[in-house]
């Protein structure tokens, strides 16, 4: 099964919508055959993220930032994901490697938690 742009955008739209379950049905059938392909694993990453996933979020993030390590975005979701499961200090390099690439204010003060 292919991903179509079409089915992506909706994806993307279900997303937005916050309905990532409704985005999940789209984009799981595909991951693995686009499992290089990083907006498709970020956008499934934003999905099992939003939906309270996290074991699943944490492996398609930390395939984000395997392919993409410059992705201050998923860097921060990861280290966010990780704080939300209980495992903020292992968490906390990622948001502060993330305030450190985009010193975007949400990274800032996610990092700014975790300062020595």
């Amino acid at each position: 099964m292919t991903l179509t742009l079409e089915n992506y955008r909706v994806a993307e739209e279900l997303v937005e919508r916050r309905d990532p379950l409704g985005a999940l049905r789209i984009l799981e059938p595909v991951l693995d055959e686009e499992r290089d392909n990083v907006a498709v694993q970020q956008l499934a990453g934003r999905a099992y993220f939003l939906s309270l996933q996290l074991r699943r979020a944490e492996a398609t993030l930390r395939r984000v930032v395997e392919l993409d390590p410059c992705d201050a975005w998923a860097t921060h979701a990861l280290g966010r994901t990780l704080e939300r499961a209980g495992r903020g200090v292992e968490g906390a390099p990622y948001l502060r490697l993330a305030a450190a690439m985009n010193p975007e204010p949400d990274y800032v003060a996610a990092a700014a938690k975790y300062a020595d």
